[in-house]
């Protein structure tokens, strides 16, 4: 595959050097060690697509002009990857204390409309809509080698080391999220090995304590969206449907040893994060975050064990929250148009 490079031209690479918004103020003699990077998607067809970095002390710089539809972010040891949903192209940049290298290197996906990704093994395995496939890329050549054929749209990816796990919420463009399964794929022979059945719309994806949990969302025959949970553990697959609410895929992560999925609370409009059961039920007494309308959660995360969420209203207000685990709000970050994925890196001493 042909691959366009844009190298820098000088010998030393050039970095972004933080400025702009803070949150806190740091000293001379203080020393960056980490960064959180906030991909925002921006507005469809526009290549207004950014990515916000947020260093040790609070403050926000925002990398503009990415591309159309920031769609996900990986840390893979000292490189950020960026996936560009509809300008199709993946975005490599290299990592220090003072930013990221520009402007990186980029990578055309031939139209394939690139989702999510996981990175194993110095690859990276991304899903992708138009070409109804999952790519693998060479992080040694920046070459695509192969692709593995998925039979519907294929979105969430992620590993337990020795197979992925891909979501297949639709079988095509406006479904209405009809599609019903998660493949398993081996990562030596890159051939599906399982198809299970888990309910309309599995979008993400959680591998944990040797189980798969599945958040779906999909709609009714009126396009109003409808959400649910699944888990495909070792004694079968437990379904669960909550009805109406959580638009936007809904998110799922593990935090204090237990299993959490977002969740919007109808008729009072709240959103936050809620605890699951083993039968995946909610456990409601324990919800962490009470974000009012317009605001909604678009992803959250769980990052060196407190909760980031992004945050908006889809038209002005753009932010990410962090909050600790008895509801504490830590910290209020301004954002790029539409944030979502969110990914951490830290020095490596």
């Amino acid at each position: 595959m042909r691959l366009t490079l844009f190298l820098s031209i000088t010998v030393m690479s050039i970095f972004l050097i933080c400025s702009g918004c803070s949150n806190s103020v740091s000293s001379a003699e203080d020393a960056n060690t980490s960064w959180v990077f906030v991909a925002n998607e921006g507005n469809y067809g526009s290549s207004n697509g950014s990515i916000s970095m947020i260093d040790d002390f609070g403050n926000v710089t925002t990398v503009e002009n990415v591309g159309d539809v920031v769609q996900s972010v990986e840390v893979y040891n000292n490189k950020l990857i960026v996936i560009v949903n509809n300008s199709h192209k993946i975005n490599i940049y290299d990592i220090s204390e003072e930013g990221i290298s520009l402007p990186g290197i980029e990578i055309p996906t031939d139209n394939s409309s690139p989702r999510e990704m996981v990175v194993l093994n110095d690859k990276i395995y991304f899903t992708n809509w138009n070409s109804q496939d999952v790519k693998v890329l060479n992080l040694f050549t920046y070459a695509i080698e192969s692709s593995i054929e998925i039979d519907g749209l294929p979105e969430d990816i992620i590993t337990d080391g020795t197979s992925l796990w891909v979501s297949v919420p639709s079988l095509e463009l406006f479904d209405a999220n009809d599609g019903t399964k998660v493949v398993k794929i081996d990562i030596d022979s890159e051939q599906i090995v399982e198809t299970i059945e888990v309910g309309r719309g599995p979008q993400s994806l959680l591998f944990y304590e040797s189980e798969i949990f599945v958040s779906r969302t999909y709609y009714d025959e009126n396009w109003n969206p409808q959400h649910g949970a699944s888990k495909i553990g070792s004694t079968g697959i437990i379904n669960n449907n909550y009805g109406s609410g959580a638009p936007c895929g809904g998110s799922i992560m593990s935090h204090a040893n237990t299993v959490f999925r977002s969740q919007n609370w109808i008729p009072t409009n709240e959103e936050g994060i809620v605890p699951l059961d083993n039968n995946l039920d909610f456990i409601t007494l324990e919800k962490i975050g009470d974000f009012q309308a317009p605001l909604m959660i678009y992803h959250m995360e769980n990052i060196n064990e407190k909760i980031y969420f992004t945050l908006t209203d889809y038209i002005n207000i753009n932010l990410l929250k962090v909050l600790d685990s008895i509801n504490n709000e830590i910290a209020t970050y301004d954002v790029g148009i539409n944030p979502g994925d969110l990914a951490y890196w830290s020095k490596i001493e």
